[in-house]
């Protein structure tokens, strides 16, 4: 499984979670399965996704993609985002 966490702010979080939500059938179509969304306690607007991916080649054809980065200025993202694609090495319990 590999994971992408994506960190950037928004100038609008409704806008950009309706475009989000919008974008979910496309994100499972190209091999998502499924996202936590986070976001700062101190700040509404600094999130946090990390979306699970079968596998690195489906995460990065997607991220890298010119229509999301399309998207991601009508949603409002401000600057260039924070992107690191992950693989999980161990699971704890505690």
């Amino acid at each position: 499984m590999t994971y992408v966490l994506v960190i950037h702010r928004v100038e609008d979080y409704a806008k950009w979670k309706s475009l989000y939500d919008e974008d979910g059938a496309i994100r499972k179509a190209k091999g998502s399965k499924g996202a936590k969304l986070l976001r700062n306690t101190n700040d509404p607007n600094h999130l946090v996704v990390m979306t699970e991916w079968d596998d690195l080649d489906s995460a990065k054809n997607f991220v890298e993609s010119e229509d999301l980065s399309k998207t991601m200025q009508e949603a409002t993202v401000v600057g260039k985002p924070a992107v690191f694609y992950l693989e999980e090495i161990e699971k704890t319990e505690y």
